[in-house]
């Protein structure tokens, strides 16, 4: 077996390892080992990994693998969300620690025939409900580019193992920008697909109302297409179908785009400040792609951040209660501060009040949000702003652990770093962050591109672009498999 050098491996993307497989200078079971390597060396400092998979590593059958664009790459599947049959899905909860996955997803499914080696799981905070990757099963994940500062989340393993080369591409989900924030926070590349893009099926006919979609980490754009055109495949069953360009999205990457009218700012949503060296990457982003010929103006989405969360309570957590409940009749268990964190269970309690008069009027407030945006876009093509609207904190301040703050009051508080994230979930629309500044101590900054609904290649096509002029690869934290 060939014994790939760590910094030769973390030094791909996605598609550089599958070329290597392709071209049989190295096999999909030597990649999984030096994964494992990479983990090993790695994970003590970051925590991103919670869970390998021996037989997919040292045991790995290559004749099971799918022969997709992916085929050999290590990849890891995030403990919120990625059913998969006879695996752990615990969703970062003691309430649901050892529990099995009793059916593949759809995700599972594309996601094998991509080619990708799913061979372990990655750490998320309890229920992807905090923008932290911090929970009391597996403990905190650290951005590799500063240990004890938080990596993000709701997808912060996923991502904060591709940046700190563990993989080159991870599973992802997002509900309020759970793919974005950790993309900003450690350095990726993180798209948020429209609404309908990536099936939800079986079990579900969409997440989160409408809100959650599934996709994956990268570090480049050119692994987000190939890997869009894997995922962006209907299914059975699937609730509805949504309009796709006639090329494959890989096509856009390189390919100029049309000239666009962007609109931008950095101005904030909520009542929380934008970090001015945050704001200043955001406008100096504007600057180059009116450089590129784009019509550039500035301009503010109409979103009150603020409104917004508190009557976000009222649809994420509706029914919520029946979910917990379920699960700890079925492991035996009982609700209370030994299984919830003090948060969840607090929100856990509310959601045992909400009503479906309460349900149905937060769902016609949201229709009035996606009217308003959709009137935004009306007007411009791309709207330009940060992704999230500080850097990278340290760890203790958003996370589900705290027992001085209210259900009412969480979601508010925790919103306001990355109140940009969540009008594309209202919205149903693409949005895509990007690692285009580094702020003066060290820690990277995510800015953030949205589009119309079903306009990903859009996005692919200016992010591309901006990946050229403003190239990234050749930054590595701190904490990465090549140190």
């Amino acid at each position: 077996m060939r014994t790939m050098n760590l910094g030769e491996y973390a030094s791909y993307d996605a598609l550089g390892l599958a070329e290597l497989v392709r071209k049989r200078d190295v096999t999909p079971k030597e990649l999984a080992a030096t994964a494992a390597r990479a983990i090993e060396a790695v994970n003590p400092q970051v925590n991103a990994v919670v869970e390998t998979y021996d037989d997919r590593i040292a045991g790995l059958d290559e004749a099971n693998l799918g022969d997709g664009p992916f085929r050999g790459v290590p990849f890891l599947i995030k403990d919120v969300g990625g059913h998969e049959r006879g695996r752990k899905i615990e969703n970062g909860s003691r309430l649901c620690e050892g529990m099995i996955g009793i059916g593949d997803s759809n995700l599972i499914r594309l996601l094998r025939a991509s080619g990708v080696n799913v061979l372990g799981r990655s750490n998320a905070p309890e229920y992807s409900i905090a923008g932290t990757t911090e929970n009391a099963l597996y403990g905190n994940t650290s951005t590799p580019w500063r240990q004890g500062y938080s990596a993000g989340g709701s997808t912060g393993g996923g991502a904060a193992a591709v940046a700190a080369g563990m993989v080159p591409i991870a599973h992802g989900s997002d509900i309020g920008g759970s793919i974005r924030i950790p993309a900003s926070w450690c350095g990726g590349v993180g798209l948020k697909p429209s609404r309908g893009r990536v099936s939800f099926g079986p079990a579900l006919d969409e997440g989160g109302f409408g809100l959650a979609m599934n996709f994956v980490q990268t570090r480049t754009v050119r692994d987000v297409a190939a890997m869009l055109d894997c995922l962006a495949i209907p299914q059975p069953g699937d609730p509805f179908v949504i309009p796709r360009p006639a090329e494959p999205y890989r096509a856009f990457v390189g390919k100029p785009a049309p000239r666009l009218k962007i609109a931008w700012s950095a101005k904030p949503l909520m009542d929380g400040p934008v970090d001015p060296e945050v704001a200043s990457a955001v406008a100096a982003t504007a600057r180059l792609l009116a450089e590129m010929g784009h019509d550039v103006s500035e301009d503010s989405l109409p979103f009150d951040g603020e409104e917004a969360s508190r009557q976000m309570l009222g649809l994420w957590f509706f029914g919520f209660d029946r979910r917990l409940e379920e699960i700890a009749a079925k492991l035996g268990r009982t609700i209370g501060p030994h299984t919830l964190e003090p948060v969840t269970l607090k929100i856990y309690e509310f959601s045992k009040r909400l009503d479906p008069h309460s349900f149905q009027e937060v769902l016609g407030y949201m229709n009035t949000l996606r009217r308003r945006i959709g009137e935004f876009f009306a007007r411009h093509d791309v709207w330009l702003s940060p992704t999230t609207a500080l850097v990278a904190e340290s760890h203790g301040l958003y996370n589900q652990g705290r027992a001085d703050i209210s259900a009412e009051e969480f979601l508010p508080f925790s919103d306001r770093p990355v109140q940009f994230c969540f009008p594309y979930n209202v919205a149903g629309q693409p949005a895509i962050s990007l690692p285009l500044a580094w702020h003066s101590n060290g820690l990277p900054i995510g800015v953030q591109l949205g589009a119309r609904p079903a306009e990903e290649h859009v996005l692919i096509q200016l992010a591309a672009a901006l990946e050229e002029a403003r190239p990234w690869r050749h930054k590595v934290p701190p904490l990465h498999a090549s140190r």
